[in-house]
């Protein structure tokens, strides 16, 4: 007898709205990367995507498809090319937004995000890129079979086993995000004080966080024991009956809505509301609804949208696959399988199943680089970045959902040296080349009339002001010198590469 794999009646408007969310979702990556891209990783970028295509032919041959897949393997890594990609991800996500061929331009945002995620190399590297990518994934196979937002297709349910999927990959999200905290030993999560440095230290604060950050003690220890109720307990629900589908889904909801109303993560927060979605039914749905959106109709008068001989190996391959980051994030002392294992390394290049882990460890201070040229080697001038903190007078701003992608990698940065950095040296190269498409990443030029001769780089440490300093002085934060975080520099004579100097002298 065949088992019935459809989900209950009432999914076909949640579906359309989880559609229409993760399209949304998409354009607003594509566009964030768009505007910043020339200057990332253009030509005359910080880290040119031709040079990656170039090294990765001469090291890998034939294997760099698989190794590293994108498309551009056919555009090349112009600026032009790179514009082409953007653009015609984004087309691909409003196309998936208005329910237009929605599996054809779920599959096409898929790949131009992939391809641009392999060439974004450092400045991608987030871990709401791959849970974009494993959400992307997923959707294709949440489609129907329908051409236009009017198609019948979009009255028939989505198959139960990728519903399922979808609930497993906020689940995986929630759950591991609450493991890693634990598992990593980090003393201010065990001791529930980590909340207490969050909201100054987190990469791009926000001037609601200066706030949150000034209440007691006590509202920060209830926050950090609701959190890890909500990442530890509430993933089960995902895979219970209604009730508590929806309570995971309010909780998940709500922990999402703090996050993003305290601090600046990109369109992470709005990626993962979406993927509550398919924990819903259309019940929860008020009766009245736009036009534009499917009735529901009964199970048994639909049909899937993709045939069985394709969604259950998909489904298959995740399941497989899943419990791998679990293990690797919980740190137990079990040897996985050695086939299971090379399994999930083939499939990294594509992020199909993917770990994560959220503020796996708090820190409890806050350096910050602060980029200063010179003429003379005797008066420093400091580039002043968009969004991170620099003058301390300046409040912290919102940004999401864009992810300034620069900015956030300043954070990182921050935390170690140069040398674990090495494309924070070619930022300065490209400062002191006056590259245009960099210093359009940045505020005002302090050297509109061409590119100091000098550059270096001081690693202060910031504090949010209390409530009576910013009274008092209108500020936002205190800052000291720490210590220089690089040498001076200066381009080398061929105008190519940097050289450390002593410029006083």
């Amino acid at each position: 007898m065949e088992t019935d794999l459809r989900p209950p009646v009432g999914t076909s408007v949640i579906r359309r709205l989880f559609l229409v969310g993760l399209g949304l979702v998409y354009a607003v990556a594509f566009i964030s990367l768009w505007v910043q891209v020339h200057g990332l990783v253009g030509v005359h970028g910080i880290l040119p995507a031709q040079t990656l295509l170039d090294a990765a032919d001469s090291r890998l041959g034939t294997a760099r498809l698989w190794r590293l897949p994108t498309l551009a393997w056919l555009t090349g890594g112009s600026d032009g090319a790179l514009d082409l990609l953007c653009a015609a991800g984004t087309v691909a996500s409003i196309l998936l937004f208005l329910g237009v061929a929605p599996p054809l331009s779920a599959i096409a945002a898929w790949a131009f995000y992939l391809s641009l995620y392999h060439l974004g190399q450092d400045f991608l590297s987030f871990q709401w890129d791959i849970l974009l990518l494993e959400a992307g994934f997923l959707g294709i196979f949440y489609t129907p079979l329908a051409w236009t937002p009017r198609s019948p297709g979009w009255r028939r349910p989505p198959h139960q086993v990728i519903a399922w999927l979808l609930r497993l990959l906020i689940a995986k999200l929630m759950f591991l995000s609450g493991v890693v905290k634990l598992s990593g030993g980090d003393p201010t999560w065990w001791h529930l004080t980590a909340l207490t440095y969050h909201y100054e230290t987190t990469c791009l604060p926000t001037w609601t966080g200066w706030y949150v950050h000034a209440l007691p003690l006590w509202f920060h220890e209830l926050s950090a024991v609701m959190m890890f109720l909500i990442e530890l307990a509430l993933p089960f629900g995902a895979f219970g009956p209604r009730p508590l589908r929806l309570l995971s889904a309010a909780g998940f909801t709500g922990l999402m809505l703090f996050i993003g109303a305290t601090g600046n993560y990109g369109f992470f927060n709005p990626l993962a509301i979406v993927l509550c979605l398919p924990l819903l039914d259309d019940d929860v749905l008020p009766r009245w609804r736009p036009r534009w959106l499917p009735e529901c109709q009964s199970a048994a008068n639909g049909a899937f949208a993709w045939p069985r001989f394709v969604v259950l190996p998909i489904a298959g391959l995740v399941l497989l696959l899943t419990p791998v980051p679990l293990l690797l994030a919980s740190r137990v002392d079990l040897a996985l399988p050695g086939p299971l294992l090379r399994l999930y390394t083939l499939q990294n290049p594509f992020h199909l199943v993917n770990g994560y882990g959220l503020f796996a460890h708090m820190t409890t201070e806050r350096p910050e680089i602060v980029v200063e040229g010179s003429d003379d080697g005797v008066e420093w001038r400091p580039y002043e970045f968009r969004w991170k903190p620099g003058d301390p007078m300046r409040r912290p701003q919102f940004v999401q959902p864009h992810m300034p992608r620069l900015d956030w990698q300043m954070w990182f940065a921050a935390l170690g040296s140069y040398r674990s950095s090495p494309w924070f040296l070619a930022f300065c190269e490209r400062l002191l080349q006056g590259s245009p498409p960099v210093l359009a990443l940045l505020g005002p030029n302090p050297f509109p009339g061409g590119p100091p001769k000098y550059l270096r780089a001081m690693l202060y440490d910031y504090r949010f002001t209390t409530p009576a300093q910013h009274h008092e002085t209108g500020a936002w934060w205190t800052r000291r010198v720490l210590r220089p975080y690089t040498p001076a520099l200066m381009l080398a004579p061929d105008g190519r590469g940097l050289t450390a100097v002593r410029p006083s002298q």
